[in-house]
């Protein structure tokens, strides 16, 4: 694994931020592999129930404890108004097989200027997440863009998963974007966290709130 390397002078500075919720078995290798790329990782425990946050600060990121589950959204928010950095990459807190080489995919066509934003897709890392993950790309929470722009999403604390409202976002303001793929990285499903009913139960309300989000913003 790559050692952390503080950035250079007058080098863009960059932060790694992680909403999770009860996440307590995966959080502390995603924190380490952010902190390969930046010191300044941020996760937020939106209401966990389990040791999110004390197993996330022992691996050395900076925590946000919300005191309710207010939603993906209302975390990546919260972790946005922690930091003033140019640059953030957003991680879901459950992805196993994550490298400082996939951080560096996702960084450098931001970096550069040549995107506005990346958004990572899966290849390799396991079938039920390859297949979510290529079947709707677009909802992706593995990305990297510039912090002002993302604060400037509509909405963005309100939506309990705030992929839809940042890619309807891309496409309103004219951004660059593109799909980088992730090889060999993977996130553990729902079901394995919380059982299969349970898991079943999670990963349709996650799907219909997030294929929804149009037909809601036009009632709203």
């Amino acid at each position: 694994m790559h050692m952390t390397q503080p950035a250079a002078s007058g080098t863009t500075r960059v932060a790694v931020v992680i909403p999770a919720f009860n996440e307590e078995d995966t959080v502390a290798e995603v924190v380490r592999v952010g902190l390969t790329v930046t010191s300044e990782v941020v996760v937020v425990s939106d209401g966990s129930s389990d040791r999110t946050a004390q197993v996330a600060r022992e691996a050395g990121a900076d925590v946000v404890e919300l005191s309710e589950n207010a939603g993906k959204g209302a975390a990546l928010l919260a972790a946005l108004h922690t930091t003033q950095v140019e640059l953030v990459v957003m991680l879901d807190a459950d992805l196993m097989g994550l490298t400082h080489e996939h951080l560096e995919q996702l960084l450098e066509p931001v970096r550069s200027g040549q995107l506005d934003m990346s958004i990572g897709v899966f290849d390799g890392g396991g079938f039920v997440t390859d297949w979510g993950n290529k079947l709707t790309p677009h909802l992706s929470g593995q990305r990297a863009c510039r912090r002002d722009w993302l604060l400037t999403v509509p909405d963005l604390g309100q939506e309990r998963w705030p992929e839809p409202a940042i890619t309807a976002h891309l496409k309103a303001t004219g951004a660059r974007w593109d799909y980088v793929v992730l090889e060999q990285v993977a996130q553990v499903v729902k079901e394995k966290k919380r059982g299969f009913w349970k898991g079943a139960q999670a990963r349709t309300r996650m799907y219909a709130d997030l294929l929804t989000y149009h037909a809601r913003r036009k009632r709203s």
